[in-house]
């Protein structure tokens, strides 16, 4: 079966309520099961001049643009391949243009330019993050995800521990600083004569993105990560004294975002494959020495693809525990420089803000920007880059005309209860944007759609939107509700984390995660997005 009847039938009641031509062309993409037309179908905000026409086109066409099962003749891991390979391509082209930095270099006609660019960049980096890093990090941290050796449901902190550790040989002087602790010492006394495993670098692997192509990613040896997190850590904490404060970034994106839409005073600007085009001489040319010898020896040098090692251009890819700190502090540092060639004094948090690669400036140095990024090796993505017109885009905020026009997209098959409420809570909030008060009762045929496919004890799990979707977002007058000492309690239908008892490791390895803080008491530890089971709890919301 290409569609899951009951996205068939809702996403088709829901197209027809919307009611525009293109709404109307995608479920003529879906009767007749065009579903390579359906997954490459786009609409672009320039070719609109009103809010509520192209919210509506938007959230027909992004509907199923996210939807992973959609069955097209597409191979989206051949796609997220081609583009890791193009990447590194780009990356070497940037590589040696700045060779021509190098002393005894033949003149090209564009090399002074870039050394200035280079040189300025270069100062702007030492002011927001100093001339070093602290002292190495003699305590490491551990990410909640996979590494080269530990996969899967396998990657708790206690495998980590169990398994063999992964490092590179730049980053083989940590192994002293590693075989002090606890987690050292354990595998030390498993395994004392081969108690770490040196490789060469990380594993290229894919995650879902979109119906048309995979996103790479890559997994770094265990050792590696290890001491990349707290580095990361280190690099955020200065950006944040110079004003760039990353926990509440997103949401402040948002907001200027918003506000831009209606002023035109912002340009949002986003790159294609950011993380991938950070070419390793650009990161050399600008960061200060002691700065990158430290990331350098952290780094993964190589990258295993398709059963080879590739020996790589680019500095470090998603999946390193500093890239998106690095990443940042490089688009700050290159808008700020651009803004003071444009006349304008860089403020962060004022005039210009960064997130990874969504970066945020006045429209005024906009095409500046965009040069500096080009001449450094960046590819602006044309498709999500905004310096004109009612539309800004950044950190997953849509805006035209000051309103919100984000679309609700289904990523994966609602087979199953929970994802069914989400997908129920999906539709509801894309008709409060898409629909008047009036027209609200329109969308509810592709509502009760997915409804009708939950078991009624779940059905009947109804609550406000702050829950989440743990219920089904209803009228305050359908609220499944009790009240316990002025407080209200929700009944909800609530995931049961799954967990490994200690009793499957070593009593060292247990010590060791013990002295981290980590697990669950007595019980044992749990896997990441472990879920084995639901139940109904009634949870408390004032």
């Amino acid at each position: 079966m290409a569609l899951n009847a009951v996205v068939r039938a809702s996403v088709t009641a829901l197209c027809a309520d919307l009611a525009t031509p293109r709404a109307l062309t995608v479920a003529k993409l879906i009767e007749n099961e065009e579903w390579d037309q359906l997954a490459r179908l786009e609409v672009d905000p320039r070719d609109y001049t009103s809010a509520d026409r192209y919210r509506r086109d938007a959230s027909a066409v992004g509907l199923l643009r996210k939807y992973g099962d959609l069955e097209t003749t597409i191979d989206r891991k051949a796609a997220a391949v081609k583009n890791f390979y193009s990447a590194e391509a780009q990356c070497h082209l940037t590589n040696r243009r700045l060779d021509y930095l190098l002393p005894g270099s033949p003149y090209c006609e564009w090399g002074e330019s870039l050394r200035f660019l280079v040189d300025l960049v270069r100062k702007e980096v030492c002011y927001l993050i100093g001339y070093s890093p602290d002292p190495p990090e003699t305590e490491g941290k551990f990410g909640p995800g996979t590494t080269y050796g530990d996969r899967g449901f396998l990657s708790t902190i206690a495998d980590k521990m169990t398994s063999d550790p992964t490092v590179t040989s730049g980053s083989i002087l940590f192994d002293y600083g590693w075989s002090a602790n606890a987690w050292g010492r354990a595998r030390r006394a498993h395994s004392p004569e081969n108690h770490v495993r040196l490789i060469r670098g990380n594993r290229f692997l894919t995650v879902p993105k979109d119906a048309t192509k995979d996103r790479g990613i890559c997994v770094e040896p265990s050792i590696n990560v290890f001491y990349q997190l707290p580095l990361g850590s280190q690099l955020r904490e200065r950006l944040r004294r110079r004003g760039l404060d990353l926990v509440n970034a997103q949401s402040l994106h948002k907001q200027v975002a918003c506000a831009a839409s209606l002023s035109g005073e912002f340009a949002t600007i986003d790159l294609t494959n950011a993380s991938d085009t950070v070419a390793y001489g650009l990161v050399k040319a600008v960061l200060p020495p002691a700065w990158f010898d430290r990331l350098d020896q952290l780094r993964s040098p190589f990258t295993q693809i398709e059963g080879r090692w590739v020996k790589l251009e680019k500095f470090s890819s998603m999946g390193n525990g500093y890239t998106f700190e690095l990443e940042t502090l490089l688009f700050n540092a290159i808008t700020r420089v651009c803004c003071r060639l444009g006349g304008v004094e860089p403020i962060n948090g004022v005039n210009v803000f960064t997130f990874g690669d969504d970066i945020i400036c006045p429209t005024e140095v906009s095409n500046v920007v965009l040069a500096a990024l080009r001449l450094l090796g960046f590819t602006p993505n044309p498709k999500k880059t905004f310096t004109s017109g009612p539309f800004r885009e950044s950190c997953g905020g849509d805006y035209f005309l000051g309103q919100d026009v984000r679309p609700f997209f289904l990523r994966s098959d609602p087979d199953e209860p929970s994802k069914l409420i989400s997908f129920a809570n999906g539709i509801r909030r894309l008709s409060k944007i898409c629909f008047s008060d009036q027209e609200r009762r329109h969308p509810l045929r592709a509502w009760f759609c997915v409804l009708d496919a939950l078991p009624r004890t779940v059905r009947d799990c109804r609550g406000p939107d702050h829950l989440g979707d743990i219920v089904v977002h209803d009228d305050e007058s359908r609220w499944q509700l009790r009240w316990k000492d002025s407080i209200r309690y929700f009944k909800c239908y609530t995931p049961i984390p799954g967990w490994v008892s200690w009793r499957h490791f070593r009593p060292d390895v247990v010590l060791a995660c013990a002295l981290y803080g980590t697990g669950h008491g007595a019980w044992g530890i749990s896997p990441r997005d472990s879920v084995i089971g639901y139940r109904f709890r009634w949870v408390p919301y004032s």
